[in-house]
C-alpha cells in the first residue's frame, strides 16, 4: 500500500497523529527559532533591535502569504487528485507550482528593494526603529526565492503522504538557523544584519532538500520538465483555493500595520518591542496547531476526494480537540509566568518586563478556544471550497481584528490595543462554529442518503 492510499485506510487517530507530529515538530522548531532569534537579538541590540524587526514584520507576513498562496493552493489539489488516483495530473500542479514559486520571488524580491523605505514606514516602522528595520530586511527580501521554495513546496511532501521528510527539512534549516545565529549575531559582530544572513542561509538549505527529494528516488511525485510551463487552468485553481490563507496574510500584514501603528501612537518603542515578544510566544503556542491542520489536510482532502466522508467528519473532529488542548496548555503556562518569559529576551529592561507582564493577561485570554478557529478554516481549503474558506480567514483579521484595533484605543488607549486581540478571537470563533457546524451536517445529510440508497439496492 503506498503513502497516499493510506489516507484512505488507516485509522484517523494514528493516521492524524502519524501526518500531524512530524509537521507539529517541524512548526515548533521553526517558532522556537523566532522566538530565539529574538532573544539573541534583544541581549545583543537591546529592545530598539526587537522593535525593528517587529516593524519588518509584515513584508515577512506577505512572503509567507505568496508561499501559501502557491503552496496549500497547490497542496490541496495534489492531495484531491491522489484521492482520485489521478498522478500524472498532482505532477503537473507540482510543477505549475515551482514556476510560481521562482515568479513570484523576482517581483516581490525587486518591488520590495526599490521601495523598501515607504514600506517600512508604511508598516509603522518610526524614523528611531527604521535604520534597524531597513538592515534586516534588505537581506531577508534577497533571500525570498529560498524561503518561498523551501516553505511552499514544503507542503507538497506531505501532501504525497510523507509527513516525516517534511519534517526533516524544516528542522534542519531552524537548527542551521539557530546554530548560525549566535556566531554572527555575537562573534562576528554583526548585530541585526547577522540574524538576517543567519534566516537566508538556513531557508537556502532547506530549498536545496526540498528540491533533492522530489527529484529523487522517495517521492511519489517527481519533477518533470515538460510540467515547467504554467497551464491556466491550474494556476487560476491554485490561486482559487490558496486565496484563502493568502487573504489571511495579507490581511494579517494590513493588521500588524496598524497595530505597529498604534503601539507606537498609544505605547512608543517599548509597547512595540513587547508586540515583538508576544508575537513570536504566540506562534510558538499556534505552529503546533497549524502543524495539526497540516497533518490533517492530506487525510481531508483524500477522503473527500475519495467519498469518504464519515473518515472527513471524524478527521475534523479529532484535529479541533487536539488543537484546543494545544492552545489550553499555552494559555496556562503564559498566565503562570509571564514575566520570566518576557525577561528572556532583556532582562534589564524593567520597563518592558511591567509592560509586556500586563500585556500577556489581556491578549491572551481567548488563546484556548483560538485552534477551532484554525483548524475550521483548514478544513475548507482542504476540500476546495475556497470562498468559505476566505470568508473563515478573513473573519479574524478584517471584520473584527481591524475594526477593534481603530476604535477600542481611543478609550482605554494603550490596554486597548492589547483587548483588540481577545474581542476578534471571540467573534472569529462564533463565525466558525456557525460555518464548520454547518458543513458537518451538510456531510452527514449526504452519508445518510448514501446509505438509503444502498439500502434499497
Amino acid at each position: 500500500m503506498d503513502h497516499a492510499q493510506q489516507l484512505g485506510k488507516d485509522r484517523i487517530d494514528h493516521l492524524l497523529w502519524r501526518f500531524s507530529l512530524p509537521a507539529i515538530v517541524g512548526m515548533l522548531v521553526q517558532a522556537l527559532y523566532n522566538v530565539v532569534d529574538r532573544i539573541f537579538i534583544g541581549r545583543a541590540v537591546g529592545s530598539i533591535g526587537i522593535a525593528g524587526i517587529t516593524a519588518a514584520f509584515p513584508m515577512m507576513i506577505i512572503l509567507m502569504g505568496f508561499g501559501m498562496l502557491i503552496g496549500i493552493g497547490a497542496n490541496s489539489l495534489i492531495s484531491i487528485r491522489l484521492g482520485q488516483q489521478r498522478t500524472e495530473d498532482a505532477q503537473r500542479v507540482l510543477g505549475n507550482a515551482m514556476v510560481l514559486f521562482f515568479v513570484t520571488a523576482v517581483i516581490i524580491t525587486s518591488m520590495g528593494l526599490t521601495f523598501m523605505t515607504p514600506l517600512l514606514e508604511l508598516f509603522g516602522a518610526s524614523a528611531e526603529v527604521l535604520p534597524y528595520s531597513t538592515a534586516y530586511l534588505r537581506i531577508i527580501l534577497m533571500g525570498s526565492v529560498f524561503q518561498l521554495f523551501g516553505f511552499g513546496m514544503n507542503n507538497f511532501i506531505r501532501g504525497e503522504g510523507n509527513p516525516k521528510a517534511a519534517m526533516i527539512t524544516m528542522i534542519f534549516g531552524a537548527g542551521l538557523n539557530m546554530t548560525l545565529d549566535p556566531i554572527l549575531i555575537f562573534g562576528l559582530d554583526m548585530g541585526i544584519q547577522g540574524a538576517a544572513v543567519a534566516t537566508v542561509i538556513s531557508q537556502g538549505f532547506s530549498a536545496v532538500l526540498v528540491l533533492s527529494y522530489f527529484l529523487g528516488h522517495r517521492s511519489l511525485l517527481k519533477i518533470r520538465r515538460k510540467n515547467l510551463h504554467l497551464d491556466k487552468g491550474i494556476v487560476s485553481r491554485i490561486f482559487a483555493v490558496g486565496s484563502a490563507p493568502f487573504a489571511m496574510q495579507v490581511a494579517n500584514s494590513v493588521m500588524v500595520s496598524i497595530l505597529n501603528h498604534q503601539l507606537c501612537m498609544y505605547g512608543g518603542t517599548v509597547a512595540l518591542s513587547v508586540m515583538g515578544i508576544l508575537f513570536s510566544i504566540l506562534m510558538l503556542i499556534l505552529m503546533p496547531v497549524v502543524g495539526i491542520s497540516q497533518g490533517a489536510q492530506p487525510i481531508i482532502g483524500y477522503n473527500y476526494g475519495a467519498a469518504n466522508l464519515e473518515r472527513v467528519i471524524r478527521t475534523v473532529r479529532l484535529a479541533v480537540i487536539w488543537a484546543t488542548g494545544v492552545t489550553l496548555a499555552g494559555f496556562i503556562v503564559i498566565m503562570a509566568f509571564p514575566s520570566g518569559i518576557i525577561a528572556l529576551f532583556n532582562r534589564s529592561d524593567t520597563a518592558m518586563i511591567t509592560m509586556g507582564s500586563h500585556a500577556a493577561h489581556i491578549m491572551f485570554v481567548m488563546l484556548p478556544v483560538v485552534g477551532v478557529q484554525i483548524v475550521s478554516s483548514n478544513y475548507f481549503q482542504a476540500v476546495g471550497k475556497a470562498r468559505h474558506a476566505l470568508l473563515l480567514s478573513m473573519s479574524r483579521q478584517i471584520l473584527m481584528l481591524i475594526p477593534a484595533l481603530l476604535i477600542l484605543p481611543c478609550f482605554f488607549g494603550i490596554n486597548g490595543v492589547w483587548m483588540a486581540i481577545p474581542v476578534s478571537d471571540a467573534g472569529s470563533l462564533l463565525v466558525a462554529s456557525i460555518f464548520v457546524f454547518a458543513e458537518m451536517r451538510h456531510l452527514r445529510q449526504r452519508i445518510a442518503q448514501g446509505n438509503n440508497r444502498t439500502g434499497l439496492c
